[in-house]
């Protein structure tokens, strides 16, 4: 790790510090109400009593989402490509994605325990329906926007008209789908903690969240599950964000001013 980087690793854990830091003098000073603004304090001795419990929604919400969003971008990809490539197949797919695309997610919920009853392919179905879209969206503006004088260029070099979509278009729109891939993956994990919320399953983090500590006024315990979901999300993205950015995509990394 360079200098520059130790840098703003620093910087960044400082400011976790001061937003702490400044939580708890809110809480135990402004607030002096543990149930309306659980201190930190509060909070870490909550994990003390949920560390067998917290583990293992952790891992039933990251299942609900890795269904939905690995679904939620085989479809958005393979349909975004091919409405993006193919005029007729525009013409006779886009009515039906505007249709569909801006029903919201939890409407799909009581379809969802219909088709699929109190399952992990319950939650991971509203997932997809509310990665799928962004996917697709912005697939299908990357290989819409391929410039005509790259297609010609690459005609002239030899290649073959059907080679084109998968040898030029597909290498041109990488950016915009690992763009739609990262937006999808962020509806998906809010979808994720929606769909447990209302019954769509009997685990994770979010049905744990709402039907559990809220009922019953557990507001420390609450607060954690909350900053829980907040450092998984966290996680994800950098961890997409680096192998999309650092080894897929460096021949796209611009210029960034250092601070």
């Amino acid at each position: 790790m360079n200098i520059t980087a130790l840098k703003g690793r620093i910087l960044e854990i400082i400011s976790l510090c001061v937003a702490v830091l400044f939580w708890q003098i809110i809480s135990d000073y402004v607030v002096r109400n543990p149930f309306v603004l659980p201190s930190p304090y509060l909070v870490a001795c909550s994990l003390l009593g949920l560390w067998t419990m917290l583990p293992m929604d952790i891992v039933i919400s990251m299942l609900h989402f890795s269904i939905g969003v690995s679904f939620g971008a085989l479809v958005g990809v393979s349909v975004g490509a091919v409405t993006g490539w193919f005029r007729v197949a525009d013409r006779v797919a886009d009515p039906l994605i505007e249709i569909v695309r801006p029903i919201p997610p939890l409407a799909w919920v009581p379809f969802a325990i219909v088709w699929f009853h109190l399952t992990h392919q319950a939650a991971g179905f509203i997932v997809f329906i509310g990665a799928v879209f962004p996917i697709l969206i912005n697939t299908y503006a990357g290989f819409r926007s391929v410039p005509k004088d790259l297609v010609d260029a690459a005609l002239v070099l030899g290649c073959k008209r059907k080679s084109l979509m998968f040898r030029v278009a597909f290498p041109y729109a990488l950016p915009f789908i690992a763009t739609g891939i990262r937006i999808g993956m962020g509806i998906g994990w809010m979808c994720v903690v929606a769909a447990e919320m209302f019954g769509v399953s009997r685990s994770g983090l979010g049905y744990r969240l709402f039907q559990i500590f809220y009922p019953h006024h557990k507001m420390a315990e609450l607060m954690l599950y909350m900053l829980v979901l907040g450092l998984i999300s966290l996680l994800i993205d950098r961890t997409f964000r680096y192998f999309v950015e650092e080894k897929l995509l460096t021949w796209k990394k611009g210029l960034i001013a250092e601070a």
